[in-house]
């Protein structure tokens, strides 16, 4: 996504076209994201009243699988001269991913919420 991702933004060209038919296909599933501006922004508020979501607590420690995901994306970026260049080693990168690491990512969730709650919900690091 090129420039800068604004609520209304957020809402063209995530929530209306792809988030929102997802979670009408999944009776009862409920949406979570974080705090960032496009997603706390009041016209994305606005749109995601028509389905079940989870507030995400102020300062809580992000658990989410694919920010380690991003994690080893950024370790193995290439050095790039042109956005061009950029899109492309991402893409790349991201269909070669191990299978592997993004399940074993997901199997270590039940680890990150106990850990997180013996940590009293404070930032921490797994």
């Amino acid at each position: 996504m090129r420039g800068t991702l604004t609520g209304q933004r957020y809402i063209d060209d995530i929530l209306r076209p792809h988030v929102g038919p997802f979670l009408n296909g999944l009776p009862g599933a409920i949406f979570q994201q974080d705090n960032t501006r496009p997603h706390t922004a009041r016209v994305s508020q606005d749109f995601l009243r028509h389905f079940q979501t989870l507030p995400w607590p102020a300062r809580s420690p992000d658990l989410s699988p694919v920010e380690h995901v991003w994690d080893q994306l950024k370790r193995q970026m290439p050095s790039c001269y042109s956005v061009h260049d950029f899109e492309l080693a991402v893409q790349d990168l991201w269909a070669h991913l191990p299978q592997d690491n993004i399940r074993c990512l997901i199997n270590s969730m039940p680890d990150r919420v106990a850990a997180c709650i013996v940590a009293g919900g404070v930032p921490m690091r797994y």
